[in-house]
Order: structure tokens, then C-alpha cells, then sequence
């Protein structure tokens, strides 16, 4: 089973510097639209084959997408891929806006 981080602990961690990579699995025109930031864009199509690109490093790998359905199976694919320490942005892109800044764009 994935684990989902909510949107308010994730920024959490992020304003204490935990080290976090961001994994975006949405398309490169919803990135473009809204992003959060220092995110890795891997669509989630080609995922499989290019997981090794994640970093392995030290702290979560949180992957995201606009509504937290398509980052459940990201992380799945992640966690099938090797990698240990892997959560689901709950509610994705739309609930971040919604909860903590209010500027991403929803769309």
C-alpha cells in the first residue's frame, strides 16, 4: 500500500529543510501550469522506464500529480523500481493550491 502525505505535512517538512525530492507524473503542459518547485517532470507513461533517474538519495521522494490519483501508481512504480522511502501528495496539485498556496493555478 502507497503512503500519501497531506499537503500540510509535506510543507512542513519542506520549510525545515528535510530533504525531499518532488516527482511531478503529470504531463509536460500541466507542469508547465502549475508546479511546485525544484519537481522532476517524469510523465507517468514513461515512468517504468525512467525511474532511475530519481535520485536515491537520503529523505522521501514525494510524487505528485493534479488530483493524487496518477501519483498513486507513480509511487507504486518507484516502490517496485528499489526505492525505499516513497509518498503520494494527497489531493496533488489542486488540494496544494487549495490548502497551501493559494497562487499555484488550478485548473
Amino acid at each position: 500500500m502507497v503512503y500519501q502525505i497531506s499537503p500540510e505535512d509535506l510543507k512542513a517538512r519542506l520549510d525545515k529543510d528535510e530533504p525531499i525530492t518532488l516527482v511531478d507524473v503529470r504531463q509536460p503542459w500541466e507542469h508547465e501550469t502549475a508546479r511546485l518547485p525544484n519537481s522532476l517532470l517524469i510523465p507517468l507513461g514513461e515512468l517504468p522506464q525512467r525511474a532511475q533517474e530519481v535520485p536515491q538519495a537520503e529523505g522521501l521522494v514525494v510524487v505528485y500529480c493534479h488530483h493524487g490519483v496518477r501519483s498513486l501508481s507513480g509511487a507504486a512504480i518507484l516502490e517496485a523500481a528499489g526505492l525505499q522511502q516513497v509518498a503520494s501528495l494527497a489531493g496533488g496539485t489542486d488540494r496544494w493550491s487549495l490548502n497551501i498556496d493559494p497562487d499555484l493555478p488550478r485548473y
